[in-house]
């Protein structure tokens, strides 16, 4: 790079970090223009950038920073290694009827997925039930997503993910990392309802939530972390910068063992690669493989389903509250809160992250007089 090259991309960033000293609150449709613009200029197709700002916004404006627009700058460093590939589409390897098997080649998990489960709805709709093993995808983000895009098409679905050669959890009873956060996800659509929506990681938090909170210099929950001697921390720093620790499965065994077999299900059922000293990852690139199972409901001898679900959740919410509690709310519920209140007042983002998300867009090459009118632009 040039010296007035780099005193230029310096200005840039620092006139969009100066200005984002305070916490930012970007209006959704400006902050979606922008990622579809970082992501046109890195060279990828409209429809591309189009589907990889949908899905970060929609992650954000569910209340998940964690697989929103703050993985640009891990995208942008994974497509550097020249592991992350643009432009590539869902290829079926294996069509056996009611079960497909999916190659994802490292292409947007964004693209990836949303095709992956376009064909396996498709496939419900004919037969009643389509399993889909979808393997080697780039980040597939928040699978919350893609069980939201089954649920708009009347189906359930259930989801298994593994993060294969990423190791960021401890195993229950270990001190070191040994398996990814690897993410379990269900949703119930419900006529002229949204869906019940279940999507959790099985680590205590998800690691995008302590690289969050390392960002905005906040601690994590108890029982979240451990360092790399195996003890309890409350430090985000210790996933971050060496000697690196571990994040702690959810509930114990419970949650281990769930983790265990959404690594199983998904890597090795799919056809792709589970998580162990043959697969450890160099780079930073995130390998995503799920195995989604769709249904669909009609399919069923059960006319009374909704029915008896919407019954169930009357009856949950019927409970005496708790002490400090202000409701009782079910799957689904937190997130359209969050959502609504964002689609409102905007979404935030920290002044660290929106300095790397600069940085980001202007190693994928976006000029820096672009990128500072863009800067103006979504504040």
């Amino acid at each position: 790079m040039s010296a007035p090259r780099a005193a230029s991309v310096a200005t840039a960033v620092t006139t969009a970090v100066t200005t984002a000293a305070a916490p930012l609150r970007i209006a959704s449709s400006s902050l979606h223009a922008f990622v579809r613009a970082i992501w046109e200029q890195a060279g990828s197709a409209p429809r591309e950038a189009e589907l990889v700002a949908d899905h970060l916004l929609a992650a954000n404006l569910a209340g998940h920073d964690s697989h929103g627009v703050g993985m640009i700058p891990r995208y942008a460093a994974s497509l550097r290694d020249n592991e992350l590939k643009l432009n590539l589409h869902a290829q079926v390897v294996r069509d056996a009827g009611a079960v497909l098997t999916i190659e994802g080649g490292k292409g947007f998990g964004q693209v990836i997925a949303y095709e992956a489960m376009e064909r396996g709805i498709e496939r419900a709709r004919q037969l009643g039930i389509c399993a889909v093993g979808l393997r080697g995808a780039h980040h597939i983000g928040r699978i919350g997503h893609w069980a939201e895009q089954c649920a708009r098409a009347g189906l359930v679905s259930f989801h298994f993910v593994n993060v294969a050669g990423d190791p960021l959890v401890a195993p229950f009873g270990g001190t070191d990392r040994r398996i990814g956060t690897n993410p379990f996800c269900a949703a119930f659509p419900r006529s002229g309802k949204p869906p019940l929506v279940l999507d959790f990681a099985t680590s205590a938090v998800a690691f995008g939530k302590v690289r969050v909170a390392y960002n905005q210099g906040k601690q994590v929950p108890p029982g979240a972390l451990i360092d790399h001697d195996g003890h309890a921390t409350l430090d985000p720093a210790v996933m971050m910068e060496a000697p690196l620790g571990s994040l702690q499965p959810f509930g114990g065994y419970k949650g281990f063992g769930l983790a265990a077999m959404c690594e199983i299900f998904a890597g090795a059922l799919s056809g792709g690669y589970t998580t162990h000293a043959d697969t450890l990852g160099t780079n930073h690139a995130v390998i995503n493989c799920m195995l989604s199972v769709i249904l669909d409901p009609a399919a069923f001898d059960a006319p009374n389903a909704e029915a008896e679900a919407q019954a169930f959740v009357e009856w949950l919410k019927a409970s005496p509250l708790a002490a400090g509690s202000e409701n009782i709310l079910v799957p689904g519920e937190p997130e359209r809160a969050t959502r609504a209140e964002r689609e409102a007042h905007g979404v935030p983002v920290d002044p660290a992250t929106w300095q790397q998300i600069c940085a980001a867009a202007l190693a994928l090459g976006m000029p820096a007089q672009q990128l500072e009118h863009w800067s103006a632009a979504v504040q």
